[in-house]
Order: C-alpha cells, then sequence, then structure tokens
C-alpha cells in the first residue's frame, strides 16, 4: 500500500461527556488527492482531521496511513507522514524567531541542526517568507502567520498535508495568495473549511460531513450544485455558484 493512502474504516468516536462525534465514517484518500471536508459548526470536521494525523486516537473502528495503523504505538510515522496545519496558527507558533519554529519539527524528528537549516530556507522559499525568517512570529500578520505555519509543516517533509480552516481571517488578498500557494502543491491535502468557494477553487472531491455522518462523497461541482443535500446539511453553495438577487443572474 502507499504511504501516501489514508484510510478510514467504521470509525466511531464520542466526547468524554458522551456526545456523539463521529459515526460509522468510511472514508479512502489516495495520492495527490486534493479533498474538501464541509460541514456546518458541529458537523465533526476538526473531529475527523484530529483521528488523521494521531492527535485523537480511534475508539472504535480504525486508521491507516498507508502502511501503518493509527495507535499510540505508531504515532512518530503517522506524523511524519501527515503535517496539520492548525485553524489558529498562534497554536503552532510558539518559539521567539519565525527560523526556530519552523525547525522545532525537524529537529524534533531527528535531524542535525544543519539539516533544520537547510528544511527552514526551503520552507520558507515554497511559501514566499524567507524575508520573515529573523521575525517574531506575534509580529506577523495573519496571512503571515498562516504562511509560517504551513512552512513548519512541509519543513518535516510530510506526504499528506491536512488543514483545519486554513483561510480563517484572512483579508482577500492573503486568500488569495493562499489559494496560489496551495495549488502548487503536489502533496495529497485534506482541507476541513466553511469556505465552499476555496473548496471550489482547490479540491476536485468533496465529503459532506452532517451531525458525525457523511452524507456525501463525490466530484465537487456535483456536490454543490445538489441544493436539496446543501439544505439539508444546513450549508450554502459557494458565492460564486449563487445566483445574483439583484439581477437575477442576468
Amino acid at each position: 500500500m502507499s504511504h501516501h493512502i489514508l484510510e478510514v474504516k467504521d470509525l466511531c468516536y464520542c466526547y468524554p461527556d458522551g456526545t456523539p462525534a463521529l459515526a460509522d465514517i468510511n472514508v479512502t484518500i489516495h495520492h495527490g488527492e486534493s479533498v474538501g471536508l464541509v460541514g456546518a459548526n458541529g458537523a465533526g470536521k476538526s473531529t475527523l482531521l484530529q483521528h488523521l494525523c494521531g492527535s485523537l486516537l480511534p475508539q472504535s473502528g480504525r486508521i491507516r496511513v498507508g502502511d501503518f495503523p493509527v495507535s499510540q504505538g505508531t504515532l512518530h510515522e503517522v506524523r511524519r507522514t501527515v503535517g496539520m496545519v492548525f485553524q489558529d496558527p498562534d497554536d503552532q507558533l510558539f518559539m521567539p524567531t519565525v527560523a526556530e519554529d519552523v525547525a522545532f519539527g525537524p529537529l524534533n524528528i531527528g535531524l542535525t541542526p544543519d539539516e533544520a537549516a537547510v528544511r527552514v530556507d526551503e520552507a520558507l522559499r515554497m511559501v514566499g517568507a524567507e524575508h520573515l525568517k529573523n521575525r517574531p512570529p506575534y509580529r506577523l500578520s495573519g496571512g503571515e502567520k498562516r504562511g509560517i505555519a504551513i512552512a513548519a509543516v512541509l519543513a518535516c517533509s510530510p506526504d499528506i498535508l491536512v488543514m483545519d480552516e486554513p483561510s480563517a481571517n484572512l483579508d482577500p488578498r492573503s486568500r488569495r495568495l493562499l489559494i496560489k500557494l496551495l495549488r502548487g502543491f503536489t502533496h495529497t491535502k485534506v482541507v476541513a473549511t466553511h469556505d465552499l468557494d476555496l473548496v471550489l477553487d482547490l479540491c476536485e472531491r468533496t465529503i459532506v460531513l452532517h451531525e458525525g455522518r457523511i452524507m456525501a462523497d463525490g466530484p465537487t461541482k456535483s456536490i454543490f450544485n445538489n441544493s436539496e443535500l446543501l439544505y439539508a446539511c444546513a450549508l450554502e453553495p459557494p458565492l460564486s455558484m449563487q445566483t445574483c438577487p439583484v439581477c437575477n443572474g442576468n
């Protein structure tokens, strides 16, 4: 089995208070796919992402990342393969400088300082942020922080990028630059977001979650054209696919 494949079988998960979060989740994601994960608040998107990177372990069912089942004993291998970009970059950026933040992951997977320094330069170049190398993260804009958070993940050379609300709180220009950046990655990508226009721009495949269950999984445009499905899952079509309320599409 390719180490780029994510496979989820019969996954169920309840929160500590007993509230169901995921029920009977079955998903296979292949090398090079860009997959959108959409759903209303509380649908289970972030919980599913945390299972994919090993932050949460299955209570029932199973997850495989390539040849490794996700378990307590395989977390090192799983986290080398799956890199997660969290919704709030401040959850990832905590070192005195950008360079130290980006180097943190490589150093912790066993690279030497010289090897980590090479990874830092490569990752910052990929996100167009070489000029921020010696800046303190707290002095960056929201869009700059998002780019550095992505660079910090890329520096570990993951095969799969998992992103939670990557466009949240970005201004239009920063959002446009983020889309351009993500389009250039050949990584397998899973993007959980409320930004359906972002999914339309980046993902050929979309999975719809509702109340912890998969309601649809298929080509993005087909799903976003299914108004009954979107309405049932408390979603609206992407703005770019909506009829203008003033001119009625004319």
